[in-house]
């Protein structure tokens, strides 16, 4: 498999991580594990989680993630074949959240005891807390790399501005700077990113672990009408792309597909790999069918013409 490297953090990934949000959401925990043992056999061995997933189930705390993926590692004794991501910031079922430094201390302990490991490979500011000082959420975070208990650090839902200002905040002061971002882009949310983020993440060595890349599944194609929400839990999400460019883009996914012998998920997602801002896409699958889709499209190449007919269709 590929591998690409995170930013300047010394960290290789493959060409896609894997989106732990459906350990313990979608994915019960033998699930779960199932699909783990599988990741590590195709190689796309980076897998990325937060301290808040799956907080939104009903009669969860947040962690549930974590834990799936910590009972994994010590059943099976292999924590060196993997890169674990995860994330700290949002609100926990404790209602406690942000990035002040009392926060992350306590929290990042409580990530390596649900992942039951020593270190995180890359620790994230899930968003960003405009009422804490850059100075300490970075402070904090250059203790942790210290600690040896992290050793990367990455921003996600960042501004450009906010972005730009932490990696000036870290080079005045000598602290570890975001290694990487994870911001929202796919073919159905693209101006954010491009008009904003993309420039200044190519221009600062940034690594682009972008969420998701599938836009939900809207991207599979499986969305056509109202009538298909039913088809996934994720399915009344669906709406906002459900209008003239969406249709667009998923007519377009499929004429490229048949043309490259690939369905229309391997096709958004090797547009994404087709960007030079782009490191590697986040995705998930909830079953294994939906991961050797993902495996394939890390290794499918769009002709020049295929993305731009892409491009064309997700014009915003």
């Amino acid at each position: 498999m590929e591998q690409r490297s995170l930013g300047r953090s010394g960290i290789s990934v493959p060409p896609l991580m894997f989106g732990g949000n459906v350990f313990g959401w979608t994915l019960d925990k033998p699930a779960s594990h199932r699909m783990l043992d599988r990741l590590v056999e195709v190689g796309l061995n980076a897998i990325d989680t937060a301290d808040v997933y799956s907080y939104w189930v009903p009669g969860h705390m947040g962690g549930e993630s974590e834990t799936i993926i910590g009972e994994w590692l010590a059943a099976r004794g292999n924590r060196s074949k993997v890169m674990i991501a995860t994330k700290v910031g949002m609100k926990m079922g404790s209602g406690e959240q942000g990035l002040s430094r009392a926060w992350i201390m306590k929290e990042v302990d409580a990530s390596l005891a649900r992942l039951q490991t020593d270190v995180i490979d890359l620790y994230q500011a899930h968003k960003d807390d405009a009422d804490t000082p850059l100075e300490e959420t970075l402070g904090a975070f250059a203790d942790l790399i210290k600690a040896g208990k992290v050793r990367a650090i990455g921003a996600s839902n960042y501004s450009a501005p906010r972005l730009k200002l932490a990696l000036e905040t870290s080079a005045k002061l000598g602290l570890p700077r975001y290694e990487t971002l994870q911001p929202l882009y796919n073919l159905m949310d693209r101006k954010v990113f491009e008009d904003e983020l993309a420039a200044l993440c190519r221009a600062e060595g940034i690594g682009v672990i972008n969420f998701y890349a599938l836009a939900s599944g809207f991207l599979s194609g499986k969305y056509r009408s109202e009538a298909d929400f039913g088809k996934s839990k994720r399915g009344p999400s669906m709406a906002k792309y459900l209008n003239p460019r969406g249709l667009a883009v998923v007519d377009a996914l499929a004429a490229v597909a048949g043309e490259a012998g690939a369905t229309s998920a391997q096709v958004a997602i090797a547009w994404l790999l087709a960007k030079p801002a782009v490191t590697a896409p986040i995705a998930s699958a909830t079953s294994l069918e939906q991961l050797d889709d993902l495996v394939k499209a890390a290794s499918l190449r769009l002709s020049a013409a295929q993305v731009a007919a892409l491009d064309a269709a997700s014009a915003e």
